[in-house]
């Protein structure tokens, strides 16, 4: 039988927080809102704690952990099973997992009615401590489009507008579920001086742009429109929004923050 050297004892009474995989890349399968789910590959961080008494974790179970769950559509519930067996497996009192993956979402062009998808940055993480509920955070990095309200009133015509993203962490109390990709995607359409589209036609380019200068907003101003978005959620404990302007007549970008607790 093979030495166990990772369960030997260590007599430098250091307990590890974090220890465990990172950059780990996988198939998932993430849960669609109406059903369903998408193929993605994830970026995975997956951790546990380590009590001062053991010399080392052992690695491999966090690979066997993953894999069981590849072919299983993943959404909260998935996440605590996970940590649950990690915690067990690996006797712990605390674990944590990131996936890190591009979501798509279908956008239907406004006019011509063209589909196609959209890709957007997302992210789940799950912690855990041992007989507790999970903590879930979503984050939905989700581009959209804003119009400078200072160069439209200014200009004889034509106002700057540019692109734009919102970024977003959100985290439900444990008794609620938290909110699919898809509607975050639509909270910031509802928001924005305009939504981004992967698919335009001309007809399609003349409604966005006369929409983003019917609807001018600055980077404070779209900020400030998404907390109040966010803040009648169900169930919503925490968020945090970031909104950064890619500005088109400036070599700089225009950044506005905001988190709250509920």
């Amino acid at each position: 039988m093979l030495k166990d050297i990772q369960n030997e004892a260590d007599g430098r009474g250091v307990d590890i927080q974090n220890v465990g995989i990172n950059n780990v890349r996988m198939p998932f399968l993430i849960k669609k809102e109406g059903g369903g789910f998408l193929s993605v590959v994830a970026d995975v961080r997956f951790t546990v704690s380590l009590p001062k008494e053991y010399k080392g974790t052992h690695m491999s179970r966090f690979i066997e952990i993953l894999t069981e769950y590849g072919q299983k559509p993943l959404a909260e519930e998935e996440m605590a099973a996970i940590l649950d067996e990690a915690l067990l497996r690996l006797d712990a009192s605390t674990a944590a997992i990131k996936f890190s993956f591009c979501y798509f979402v279908e956008k239907t062009a406004p006019v011509s009615g063209g589909k196609a998808l959209l890709d957007v940055p997302c992210f789940f993480v799950g912690e855990k401590q041992l007989n507790a509920p999970l903590k879930f955070t979503l984050g939905v990095d989700v581009p959209y489009t804003s119009l400078c309200p200072c160069s439209k009133e200014i200009s004889a015509f034509g106002a700057h507008n540019q692109r734009s993203v919102c970024r977003m962490r959100l985290s439900f109390a444990p008794e609620y579920e938290c909110i699919y990709i898809e509607e975050a995607v639509r909270m910031v359409d509802r928001t924005a001086s305009s939504p981004v589209y992967s698919l335009l036609k001309r007809e399609d380019e003349k409604f966005v742009t006369e929409t983003a200068y019917q609807n001018p907003k600055f980077v404070e101003d779209m900020l400030r429109d998404m907390v109040l978005a966010l803040r009648p959620l169900p169930g919503l404990k925490y968020f945090f929004v970031e909104c950064e302007n890619f500005e088109s007549i400036h070599n700089h970008n225009a950044i506005a923050t905001h988190e709250e607790y509920l």
